[in-house]
């Protein structure tokens, strides 16, 4: 099997990483505009913009990168022999750079400062085992729908999301980039830099943990050797 090369599979990352950052920063200004002060109504309006979000952006981009989006899903896959470890750096590089950009394009849309340090605290224990939780429940998906129904890969994902931001009490980061980028927007999607650390371990945890309960849970056949398109 011929893959993109390997320059069309970075680009594909960082685009697709950029419009899921302006999808959940600006649903999330837009929601707390219109929502009138109402916490939950702006929550549902930005958990709705990101699940439908990534349904269109993993169908997008999934073809050319496979659409991880996230450093923990990237660094999985190549634990697995789905993605060259000699690749896994330029998809992470692509992706914490796609975040960044995505947050100061969605500042760009509603007239933020490019970036601005969050004062949103998501401090303590309760949190980090959300996301350990969120993003465990993330690769569970990503594992056990890829080697059965991959053509699910892409609702079960935006379904799963949608779920998490409200059955965790951290609304489900679930991806190191996110977290990273969402600590330089001081507005309703935002975190406070020092919780990024916490919430950084804890995915990579629970990516580790998925990862390995479903190699045994859900066991896929090694990807033979591919070959990159010039």
């Amino acid at each position: 099997m011929k893959l993109p090369s390997l320059a069309r599979r970075v680009a594909a990352e960082g685009l697709g990483t950029a419009f899921l950052l302006a999808t959940v920063v600006g649903s999330g200004i837009m929601g707390e505009r219109l929502a009138g002060g109402n916490v939950a109504v702006a929550l549902l309006a930005n958990t709705l913009a990101t699940g439908a979000g990534l349904v269109a952006l993993i169908l997008t981009f999934g073809p050319v990168s496979g659409a991880h989006l996230n450093p923990a899903v990237s660094l999985a896959a190549a634990s697995q022999g789905e993605l060259a470890w000699r690749d896994a750096p330029a998809y992470v590089g692509a992706q914490i750079a796609g975040a960044f950009a995505g947050v100061a394009i969605a500042h760009a849309m509603f007239e933020k400062p490019t970036f601005f340090a969050s004062t949103h605290a998501r401090a303590g224990g309760a949190q980090q085992v959300s996301e350990f939780v969120a993003t465990f429940g993330l690769l569970a998906v990503i594992w056990g729908c890829g080697r059965r129904r991959p053509s699910a890969v892409p609702f079960a994902v935006g379904a799963y999301i949608t779920a998490a931001y409200w059955f965790t009490s951290s609304t489900s980061f679930a991806n190191p980039a996110v977290t990273l980028a969402r600590a330089a927007s001081d507005t309703f999607a935002g975190v406070r830099p020092a919780d990024v650390p916490g919430f950084v371990i804890a995915q990579l945890l629970g990516a580790a943990a998925a990862t390995m309960t479903f190699r045994w849970l859900v066991p896929g056949e090694r990807p033979a050797a591919a070959t990159e398109l010039p």
